[in-house]
């Protein structure tokens, strides 16, 4: 057997991919090595540690039994605060240091920083015929309602959809861990955590937005390492579900009933917690659809995306689904950046447009897009022009329009949102 920290050393020298699935295929047979790589990839275990301090000195050797033992005391929440923190420092000391900072340390961090993720360890699993896998975080995604008029139909929950960042709350334990859509834990947003981190949300998942005044301002703040400013931000909640049910993939309850549940729970929520509104219309009613062309008009004069509409008697699923339909006055498309071009005129030595492309919803686009920028933005992101490629941005648009060559889809009106994340190709 390869030690693991050397395996993952070893998929650090090459960025290939099928150089990362030969080395993982030639390893995954270990089962330390198998419990490793879950520990780490679960995004659903979660170890209660925010600082892990690398090792610089060598202990006689930690086997992976006693660090597994350890390593479940602190997904329990069985040693907390201080104790978690001797727990660790004692894991550490017994260590060897290559054995700590290159295997270990980096499954309480949860980032082997080797270009390894579940997909890719899942995907040599099955080509293997190996009965193992990492379990993939999951949200429910909503589809674009224009784009389905006939799911439009009977009594359907309706919403204001906020402008945010999504958050997926689960609590154990007295304990509220924030996810993004993706599995990524979020830890700027402290006063969030405690106000969720009470035994009357224990096993729920609380799903929702975060909001704050400022979107830009609040994506900036979202991963930040130190000094994060998020006091303003709060939570808006518009669903939730048990843990094991999250898990399983599908909610029992149907969504008016699981929105009968929130208000319940409502009573115990801090003044960051906030709950969406909601109005039940009957689409099969012509009059109803005139309280909600009404609601759609209003939604941009009071700060929100769109709306959401949610056919009551549906369920919540892991998955993009009809269950949640999505309708906004404007296109929203999610591109990657190929290239950045220099201004002209007053934005001389500073970024002109972004060159953007890539599929979305089945259409390729390829434009260029330069409006939404504030100078700011555009002396900033000329400095880290580098760093930009590849990155995914959000674009508002009025239309879709087909390219003059008719070999692609352009957009009418293009103008830069936000960053979808905070590294290449990541959306969150």
């Amino acid at each position: 057997m390869t030690d693991p920290w050397k395996i993952i050393k070893q998929l650090e020298s090459d960025n290939s991919r099928l150089f990362k699935e030969d080395v993982i295929k030639h390893n995954l047979h270990d089962t330390s090595f198998q419990e490793g790589l879950a520990m780490c990839l679960d995004a659903l275990i979660t170890f209660g540690v925010k600082q892990v301090p690398e090792s610089n000195q060598n202990g006689k050797g930690l086997d992976w039994k006693t660090f597994k033992e350890g390593a479940n005391l602190l997904i329990e929440r069985e040693r907390t605060g201080h104790a978690a923190r001797d727990l660790i420092l004692d894991l550490m000391h017994a260590a060897k240091i290559n054995q700590w900072n290159d295997w270990y340390r980096r499954i309480l961090i949860k980032d082997l920083r080797c270009g390894v993720s579940e997909k890719t360890v899942n995907n040599v699993a099955k080509k293997m015929n190996l009965d193992y896998s990492v379990p993939v975080f999951s949200c429910m995604l909503a589809h674009d309602g224009a784009k389905h008029p006939k799911k439009i139909k009977g009594n359907c929950l309706v919403e204001y959809k906020y402008d945010g960042v999504r958050v997926i709350a689960i609590v154990k334990k007295n304990k509220a861990t924030l996810y993004s859509r993706n599995g990524k834990v979020f830890n700027n947003f402290p006063h969030i955590e405690d106000a969720l981190s009470r035994s009357e949300f224990n096993n729920l998942v609380l799903d929702g937005e975060i909001m704050s005044d400022d979107f830009q301002a609040l994506m900036k703040q979202v991963y930040r390492k130190s000094g994060a400013e998020t006091d303003d931000a709060y939570l808006a909640l518009f669903d939730l579900l048990p843990l094991d049910e999250f898990n399983n993939g599908k909610s029992k309850l149907n969504t008016l009933e699981r929105k009968k549940q929130l208000d319940k729970l409502s009573e115990f929520f801090e003044s960051c917690i906030k709950l969406v509104d909601y109005v039940i219309l009957n689409f099969d009613d012509e009059s109803e659809n005139d309280t909600f062309t009404k609601m759609n008009k209003e939604a941009l004069d009071k700060g929100y995306e769109g709306l959401m509409i949610k056919p009551s008697e549906n369920y919540y699923e892991s998955k993009r689904s009809h269950a949640w339909l999505k309708i906004k006055p404007f296109i929203e498309v999610t591109l990657k950046i190929i290239s950045i071009q220099e201004g002209t005129g007053k934005h001389a030595a500073k970024l002109g447009a972004f060159q953007v492309e890539g599929t979305d919803d089945g259409k390729f686009f390829s434009l260029s897009v330069g409006s939404g920028l504030t100078d700011e933005d555009r002396d900033k992101f000329w400095e880290s022009r580098d760093k930009l490629i590849g990155m995914l941005v959000e674009i508002r648009a009025d239309a879709i329009t087909k390219s003059i060559e008719g070999e692609h889809y352009s957009l009418r009106f293009p103008r830069f949102k936000s960053f979808r994340g905070f590294k290449k190709d990541e959306k969150i």
